[in-house]
């Protein structure tokens, strides 16, 4: 994605319909997810089994994905 990805409103999120459609959706579920309002209200209800399970998904994703110069240019914003 060299643009940043439309804030697809609820009712277009969808899965299953085809890879660019899965995409979008994805970006606009990541997105809503990252809301400050949302995280507020969620983070301190997660078990800490949780928020472990979390971080290691995010960085396993991370680490086999990006090359260390994209993870300091796109996730740390180190340029």
């Amino acid at each position: 994605m060299n643009k940043p990805p439309p804030d697809l409103p609820a009712e277009k999120i969808c899965f299953g319909l085809d890879r660019p459609t899965d995409e979008a959706s994805l970006a606009a579920l990541i997105g809503r997810f990252s809301r400050p309002e949302l995280l507020a209200v969620l983070i301190p209800r997660l078990s800490d089994r949780e928020i472990t399970a979390i971080l290691d998904f995010y960085t396993a994703l991370l680490e086999k994905h990006l090359s260390h110069a994209e993870y300091h240019r796109f996730f740390t914003n180190d340029r």
